[in-house]
């Protein structure tokens, strides 16, 4: 079964850092962009940062910009998110996208979008 699985969320204070990662697995042979995403409490889900399939272009969200770090590895169909000076209003539930995920379904190649199940980030004032 194919999936994208989260980790590193957690509580922190404000100005401190989490890492969070997001690895990929099942019967992939190739993934397009993928990203972070986040849902605050009542809000709607917006976009934190993008990366293309080979990681030439990345794109952030206005209010993290200069804060995160976004990064893949191909190698191991792994991504990350490195935010550092986090704020309150970054708490949120924080969710890996994949888009074109090529997998291989009865011999016959298919292209997904696929969502993990989110990590929550708690950034306390």
């Amino acid at each position: 079964q194919v999936q994208l699985v989260e980790s590193g969320g957690g509580l922190v204070q404000t100005g401190g850092s989490l890492r969070l990662s997001c690895s990929a697995s099942g019967a992939i042979f190739s993934i397009g962009e993928m990203g972070w995403y986040r849902q605050a409490s009542g809000k709607e889900r917006e976009m934190v940062a993008t990366i293309s399939k080979r990681g030439a272009t990345t794109n952030y969200t206005e209010a993290v910009r200069g804060r995160f770090t976004i990064s893949r590895d191909n190698t191991k169909d792994q991504l990350f998110l490195q935010m550092d000076n986090l704020k309150p209003e970054d708490t949120a539930v924080y969710f890996c996208n994949a888009k074109d995920l090529g997998v291989i379904d009865q011999l016959t190649p298919k292209y997904l979008e696929l969502w993990g199940q989110g990590t929550l980030v708690t950034v306390s004032s």
